[in-house]
């Protein structure tokens, strides 16, 4: 069988340029591989490229001193990863790895800031989008505070299936919990309920969801609001 021709439109930033900017942005870009546990950016480390995802999933994690870590917010096909570019900053406090594998465009972080600092459509299409992650990032946070391990994690699966284009995931319980910042035991048991109930099968490293409407139930409110704001902010094809 003949693989799915990847094309920049897959990318929900890259689709909604007007004509005008693709033509000076698609030539700018290349298609690269994005294999699981690739680290991207290391936290403090100026930014050469920016990617914007097709098929994978980008995760961004802040790491503390001891080694543990946290997911801060994770990127997929409806924005790209190195937001701090056009921010002003330079570089991120956060490490940037592929949590699940496939292939992003990758573009020279200085012809983005160029467009963003010369091109309203480019600028207002960015920043909509970094509105929608800053979004993301506060609802994780609350969400690791105050709801359990089973919600956080039905939360992240929901998230991660947004992102990809099927119900199955490639990821280990120890990752999912480096993700999660929780011990992998717990990670082992709020797997096992949803197991139990049917909601997921998982086998070696392999998550297939096969009731996602239950999921959705036992997710606690912090999945909804972020796709709430997601999908608000979600570009319509802007005109040039």
């Amino acid at each position: 069988m003949t693989a799915t021709p990847i094309h920049p439109d897959q990318n929900h930033l890259l689709a909604a340029l007007p004509d005008a900017v693709k033509s000076r942005i698609f030539p700018l870009l290349k298609l690269v591989e994005m294999n699981l546990g690739d680290v991207i950016y290391e936290s403090g480390q100026s930014i050469e490229f920016v990617y914007f995802p097709t098929n994978c999933i980008i995760s961004l994690l802040y790491v503390m001193l001891d080694g543990a870590s946290a997911e801060i917010s994770v990127v997929g096909n409806e924005g790209l990863a190195g937001i701090a570019v056009f921010m002003g900053g330079e570089s991120t406090p956060s490490r940037t790895i592929v949590q699940s594998k496939g292939l992003a465009y990758r573009m020279p972080s200085s012809e983005l800031r160029t467009e963003f600092n010369n091109h309203a459509e480019v600028r207002v299409l960015m920043l909509r989008y970094t509105q929608a992650l800053i979004t993301q990032m506060s609802q994780t946070a609350v969400c690791n505070r105050h709801h359990s391990i089973d919600q956080q994690l039905c939360r992240w699966l929901l998230l991660s299936l947004d992102r990809l284009p099927d119900n199955h995931l490639t990821m280990t319980q120890e990752l999912i919990a480096n993700m999660l910042g929780v011990r992998r035991e717990g990670v082992t048991e709020a797997a096992g309920k949803l197991q139990k109930l049917g909601v997921i099968e998982y086998h070696r490293g392999h998550i297939t969801v096969i009731d996602r409407p239950r999921l959705e139930v036992l997710c606690c409110e912090c999945y909804a609001v972020v796709k709430r704001e997601t999908d608000r902010l979600k570009p319509n094809r802007l005109t040039a």
